[in-house]
């Protein structure tokens, strides 16, 4: 019997009551180095982010709402063209409890308490916040564990432990080491030609316009890490590594001209419900490409792009922002790759891994959408 099909049978037992996996006191540790104790695999869940569905997503894509008591409501803003597909699928969604974020201190403990969650599972980056606010001491007293999980501050490093933590939370260490497996295999197919084919010198600079287009400021961008990291993995050399120590921040765009970029990768998004009609790129699921090709056509003619390299060259490309915030940063390497490196990734498509993707593991159907070029080469 197909292994989904087993898994909507355990689902079908859990929810008529009969446990298929006996509960038993486990301890982990997070990705903030803590050791945190608790019954697992842990049947109510509070997401401290929404978009940490794309983490639950690929391991329970039968249902990955059905231990979910509660979430903060970033998902339906920050990313609505996954959200209606999600919504589609699972109306349930819509349903759920919504919070406000620890890290901006409006998150209610009384109404989490009131929905009796066995773990709150919460970002890294919002740790200083939750333990400032007291929050951790608070859920604490209430008996609620809170787990970190890391996919944005420093995903190369904190996505697969990560994604083997909550495979362990759920009782899903099967499907979360294929995951990881897949993962890895993927990321294998770029670097271990960068490695074995690329020099120093023939890396091409490169500036990562973190969204832009999304307000009239220039230019957000990324660091050593995340995107910028992404960038170098995948044989480029991201202008901003030695301007920006960490792992977000801004250029102007006297830094920007002078280091005269070869390539510009903006990240993009629909986000009509922070900036309605904005500038911005709208690439995703299901995306528009013709609207999307002509707002990043428009996007070069900034102050900040003139007379740079990648303008003349139309090396001036657009990518999924939601890449720097889920597991399938392998995705975006790879076509990051095939734009730095096209003579050496010719054969390589990441279209096709994002459609494997999604076929092995994620509860929606793949839609193209998710990248746009200027460069049709």
């Amino acid at each position: 019997m197909p292994h989904h099909v087993l898994k909507a049978l355990s689902g079908v037992a859990l929810a008529l009551g009969c446990s298929a996996v006996q509960a038993e006191q486990i301890t982990v540790t997070d990705i903030a180095g803590r050791e945190v104790t608790l019954e697992a695999p842990v049947e109510r869940v509070i997401l401290g982010e929404g978009r940490q569905v794309y983490l639950l997503g690929a391991l329970q894509p039968e249902a990955p709402f059905n231990r979910v008591v509660g979430w903060r409501e970033d998902f339906s803003q920050a990313d609505p063209d996954s959200y209606a597909r999600y919504a589609a699928k699972f109306p349930e969604l819509e349903e759920l409890p919504t919070f406000g974020g620890f890290k901006d201190g409006t998150f209610d403990v009384e109404q989490a308490a009131s929905l009796n969650p066995d773990v709150v599972l919460m970002n890294l980056e919002a740790r200083a916040a939750t333990e400032d606010a007291a929050y951790d001491e608070k859920l604490a007293e209430l008996g609620i564990a809170i787990v970190y999980v890391d996919f944005r501050e420093d995903p190369i490093r904190h996505t697969i432990p990560s994604m083997r933590l909550l495979g362990q939370l759920l009782g899903e260490e099967e499907d979360a080491e294929a995951f990881i497996e897949f993962s890895e295999a993927q990321m294998e197919r770029v670097t271990q030609v960068i490695e074995a084919e690329v020099e120093a010198d023939e890396r091409p600079s490169v500036f990562v316009d973190r969204a832009g287009g999304y307000s009239e400021d220039c230019c957000m961008s990324f660091g050593p890490g995340n995107f910028g990291e992404y960038v170098e993995i995948a044989g480029g050399d991201n202008i901003a590594k030695d301007i920006i120590p960490t792992t977000f921040g801004t250029l102007n765009p006297e830094q920007i001209i002078a280091s005269n970029p070869e390539h510009v990768v903006v990240t993009g998004g629909n986000w009509d419900a922070y900036v309605p009609g904005g500038a911005w790129v709208g690439v995703g699921p299901g995306a528009d490409m013709d609207s999307a090709r002509a707002k990043l056509e428009a996007l070069t003619e900034r102050t900040a792009m003139t007379g740079t390299q990648a303008v003349e060259n139309d090396n001036f490309h657009a990518i999924w922002h939601q890449f720097y915030n889920n597991p399938y940063y392998f995705v975006a390497v790879q076509q990051l790759a095939k734009w730095f490196h096209p003579e050496l990734f010719a054969d390589l498509d990441p279209e096709a891994t994002m459609k494997e993707l999604h076929e092995r593991f994620l509860p929606v159907d793949y839609e193209p959408g998710y990248w746009v070029t200027l460069n049709e080469r």
